[in-house]
Order: C-alpha cells, then structure tokens, then sequence
C-alpha cells in the first residue's frame, strides 16, 4: 500500500495510531500515523493566514509526494483538514509522541512546512507563530527554529550570528571560534600596523565592536535560553 493510500484509509477508519513512545520501524512514509499528521498540519498552516490558496496545496504536493491513484482521496483529505486551525496541536504533539527519539526527522517536517508557507511569494505573521508552536511542540530548540526561519527568510541583517557568521543552532565552541577569528582579523591594531589612516582604524574600531557585541548578544541568549530550559 503506498504513503498516500494509507493516509485514505487511515482518515476513513479514523483510527489513532500514534500512541507509542519510540520511533516506529521502517520508512516514516510507511507510517499512516505520520502521513496523516504531517497532511493535516500542511493543511492548517494554509488556513493560518486567513486564505487557504491554492499554491499552498501545490507546494504540499512537491514536498509531501502523492501518487496518481491517491491524488483525489489526499486532496479531498487536504481540503477537509485546511477548513480550520484547529486541532494542529493535537497532530504536532502526535508527531512528537511518535518520533520524538527522531529530531532529525522532525526539523524535516518543519522545513517542509516553512516551504509550504513561503509558496505564495510571503510568509505571513500568523503563519510564523504557527510554525513556531510546532517547533516547540516538536522539541525542537529556539535556535534550530531561528535557523531554518533564517534559511528561508533570510536573517536580518543585524542578527548576531549572520555577524558570526554562524548558524543559529552552532555550538557553543564554534560561535567562540569565528568570534575570535573575526576578531583578529578586524583588530583595529592591524590596522595600524599596517600603517592605513585613521579613517580605516576607525572603521575597524567600529567592526570590531559589533563582532564584540554581536558575540555578547549571543552569550546572553543563550544563558536565557539555558535558565528557561532548566527552570
């Protein structure tokens, strides 16, 4: 039976078949549980901005495969689950029960899911709060969230780690280790060795002290981020 026909049937017994706390064997497409979460939150997100369109439903279909014989019965299902928001909850918290030991897998749906939201041509504000509570129904850490909305958005251009130069979720030595590299390399004394004007100190002066902050910024969100974990 293929991925599309078991999501048919699944939505026709509505059985709840997530129920389990480790990942499940074999492909997740295989995985009826899984295919129906994962339309049904496609679905939702296309309502979350007030207009279910029909480009969101074509970039559903190229993330999420469906076969020819299973095309009609996932559109109708797609159609059914799009007409409100709610219950999203319900089906990222499912997905977390069921594949929690699966991160990976997890950040995969939500990177699917950004594509969806960005397929008529803007992501809106609802649609980035409803992105963001299922990443953290999901488990996933803030900072993976800022990544993959950073890989499809773009990251402003004041963001600390585009300063780095970094991802978001980098560790903790990495983000150490492109502070001091840029550091050192935009060190106004260098500048003055090198004999530049003063205006070229000065802009180095100014670079350094945004790499200075930019890492400072870092360190105090992420120690937030640890006291809010541990509290």
């Amino acid at each position: 039976m293929s991925f599309w026909r078991k999501i048919a049937g699944l939505a026709a017994r509505k059985v709840d078949e997530a129920e389990c706390d480790v990942c499940p064997p074999g492909l997740p497409g295989e995985d009826p549980a899984f295919s129906t979460a994962v339309t049904a939150l496609g679905a939702k997100l296309a309502k979350a901005d007030g207009e279910a369109q029909a480009a969101e439903y074509a970039a559903f279909h190229n993330v999420f495969h469906a076969d020819p014989a299973s095309e009609g019965n996932i559109r109708r299902l797609y159609q059914l689950a799009r007409q409100t928001t709610r219950g999203f909850e319900g089906y990222a918290r499912r997905l977390k029960k069921r594949y929690g030991a699966c991160p990976q897998l997890l950040e995969d749906v939500l990177d699917g899911l950004f594509h969806i939201a960005g397929s008529d041509g803007v992501v809106t504000g609802d649609e980035l709060v409803y992105l963001e509570r299922v990443s953290e129904l999901f488990g996933l850490s803030p900072l993976t969230f800022r990544r993959l909305k950073a890989t499809h958005l773009g990251a402003a251009n004041d963001d600390p780690y585009l300063i780095l130069g970094v991802a978001p979720d980098a560790a903790d030595e990495i983000v150490r280790s492109a502070w001091r590299a840029q550091l050192s390399e935009s060190h106004p004394d260098r500048a003055r060795a090198r004999g530049l004007p003063n205006e070229f100190v000065e802009v180095a002066e100014a670079k350094a002290a945004a790499i200075n902050a930019a890492y400072d910024q870092i360190a105090r969100e992420r120690k937030s981020l640890a006291l809010e974990g541990a509290a």
